[in-house]
């Protein structure tokens, strides 16, 4: 899928895209309860994303299970948006983003405790599924503070942004990581979690 496609899907259809890649991650265990959260750009101008609903259990979701968000993340229809809806649109505004992953995992809460000045990656193959031409680079994921104030914790990530890594890590939560589309996305969660399970596991 590509970023013009996406952008032209109605509501119902991004909800049945952000169901399916829900479903996926659950099955990982990466969304476990009714953790975590899905956001898919409807159009640019003005700025409207498809969020999954608080509360809903991410691997038994509906295409109706998806709210319309302004380009601040406030709901732009009915429906209760991820109280994380705010921090999605700022990824996306910041970053030209279509697709915006947030998953809770055991690996990135370990490492965010671990290396809370950011978690550096060398000389991996994987780091070309981020989009780098070759396994010879040196890479930090950033680690930011956590806050439930979805302003703050939006400074403390773009404050953090590198061009050079589409993801970042908030301690003691989980991760947030984008791409183009929710394919893009989807496969740089997979990369950017399989880093981090790496780096745990190497203690």
């Amino acid at each position: 899928m590509t970023e013009t496609t996406t952008a032209g899907l109605d509501l119902q259809e991004a909800g049945a895209v952000l169901a399916a890649e829900a479903a996926r991650f659950a099955s990982f265990g990466w969304m476990r309860g009714t953790s975590g959260n899905l956001s898919l750009v409807l159009s640019r101008d003005p700025l409207r994303l498809a969020v999954t609903a608080s509360g809903r259990d991410k691997g038994e979701l509906t295409p109706s299970d998806v709210v319309l968000t302004d380009g601040q993340g406030a709901a732009a229809g009915p429906g209760r948006p991820s109280a994380e809806a705010a921090l999605h649109a700022r990824v996306v505004r910041l970053t030209g983003a279509g697709a915006v992953v947030h998953v809770h995992t055991v690996a990135s809460v370990v490492m965010g405790q671990r290396a809370p000045e950011g978690i550096p990656f060398e000389g991996l193959e994987m780091l070309k599924g981020l989009g780098h031409p070759t396994h010879e680079v040196s890479v930090v994921l950033p680690v930011i503070e956590n806050s439930q104030d979805m302003a703050v914790l939006g400074d403390r990530l773009e404050a953090a942004l590198r061009p050079d890594m589409p993801a970042v890590v908030v301690a003691g939560h989980g991760i947030y990581v984008w791409g183009a589309d929710p394919r893009e996305a989807r496969h740089r969660a997979e990369v950017v979690e399989w880093l981090l399970e790496l780096a745990a596991a190497q203690g």
